[in-house]
């Protein structure tokens, strides 16, 4: 297919001058046939006319200028979302969000409690100890619609991010995303009352892997993610 554009907006940054790690992912997914990787080499500038080029085997390179930013790979998805949580479980658990008692980055879009209705996801994934997972109540509004009722896929992928972050950051150190993987089963609607989840897959040194879920307002299991969060070396603004 040759070569692409891909331009990420300010309004969905993560960091105030990078774009959302899931969001990001998803853009890049949407170029692709397959399921794939992402794989983040740097954070993906916003407001920038992105290089997207194809590779072998149907991999994907996005560049800035001459310098790389991700890669993605196809990639099978062998992931089982832990017990899932009712939506007022979920709403009882946000609470709890830790992001409300310090948060790195207000202005997420995903997670950010800056942002507005209309405007960030508000996505505030809190604790529930007995299942082992954090959750989030999500209820799409109407600026994240497809044209047909429909929440954007990029979207969904953005709404499986966060939570991971707050499954493995026990003590809300810094991480960045260095690999998403994510899977969509089908579109939830806008307005849909929707539960969010994310749990430890497991740890070594730096690095974590979190799985995340996501289902609709029957219960029903609409989109997964996998995710390796790394704790810089050195501090990252």
């Amino acid at each position: 297919m040759g070569t692409r554009t891909l331009v990420i907006a300010a309004r969905f940054c993560g960091p105030p001058a990078s774009a959302n790690g899931g969001y990001f992912a998803g853009m890049v997914a949407a170029l692709a046939p397959l399921s794939v990787t992402v794989r983040l080499l740097k954070p993906p500038p916003l407001a920038t006319a992105l290089r997207v080029e194809d590779g072998a085997e149907g991999a994907l390179h996005v560049l800035d200028g001459a310098q790389a930013v991700a890669s993605a790979h196809p990639a099978a998805l062998a992931l089982q979302p832990a017990r899932r949580p009712g939506y007022l479980e979920a709403v009882e658990a946000s609470r709890a969000y830790a992001g409300f008692r310090y948060h790195r980055f207000p202005g997420c879009f995903v997670c950010g409690t800056q942002r507005a209705r209309g405007d960030g996801l508000r996505i505030f994934a809190g604790p529930i100890a007995a299942l082992g997972v954090v959750a989030a109540p999500w209820v799409p509004d109407a600026s994240l619609d497809r044209g047909d009722g429909k929440v954007q896929p990029q979207f969904m992928s953005a709404a499986l991010d966060c939570p991971g972050y707050y499954a493995v950051a026990l003590a809300d150190q810094m991480m960045l995303l260095a690999e998403f993987t994510a899977h969509l089963d089908r579109l939830v609607h806008i307005g849909e009352a929707c539960t969010v989840i994310g749990w430890r897959i497991g740890s070594s040194g730096r690095k974590h892997e979190a799985g995340t879920a996501l289902f609709d307002g029957k219960g029903e299991l609409c989109g997964r993610a996998r995710a390796l969060w790394i704790e810089p070396r050195e501090a990252v603004s």
